[in-house]
């Protein structure tokens, strides 16, 4: 049974810890690989070099919103894609991440947690911006 008092900061605690992840990981593209670095890894492992803009802004932008809390259950969703992406980028290289080039299991992982995160909804201390909550009242009418 879930306990409907701690199971917001649950997801509070999902939220924050996915969004400085994703925060950490993106921001490692632009100032430890560069941006002009990842472009080349991205071009180097067979996807389009463009890639790595949408990979630097989803991890970043991501980051931001779920820490936040903005529009939780859509970030996490649309955050999946990109980590299904890493997760076939390290299939080969085995199970273990401290396998050469780094296993499948902590991308596939990722992946599960943002599912969670969708289902679970915002959680607690979530920011609501006027703004966006109008546009999706709007949308979903």
């Amino acid at each position: 049974m879930t306990d409907s008092r701690t199971a917001p900061y649950a997801a509070l605690l999902l939220r924050v810890s996915l969004g400085v992840l994703f925060l950490a990981h993106g921001l490692m593209k632009v100032f430890v690989f560069t941006v002009p670095g990842t472009v080349a890894f991205f071009e180097q492992i067979g996807y389009p070099g463009f890639f790595a803009y949408l990979v630097i802004l989803a991890e970043i932008g991501g980051g931001l919103l779920l820490a936040l809390g903005v529009q939780t259950r859509l970030v996490a969703l649309a955050l999946a894609p990109v980590m299904v992406g890493a997760t076939l980028q390290h299939a080969g290289n085995g199970w273990v991440f401290s396998a050469p080039g780094g296993g499948w299991e902590f991308p596939a992982f990722w992946t599960v947690l943002l599912g969670v995160q969708a289902l679970l909804g915002d959680g607690a201390l979530a920011l609501k911006l006027p703004v966006v909550e109008r546009l999706t009242a709007r949308t979903a009418a």
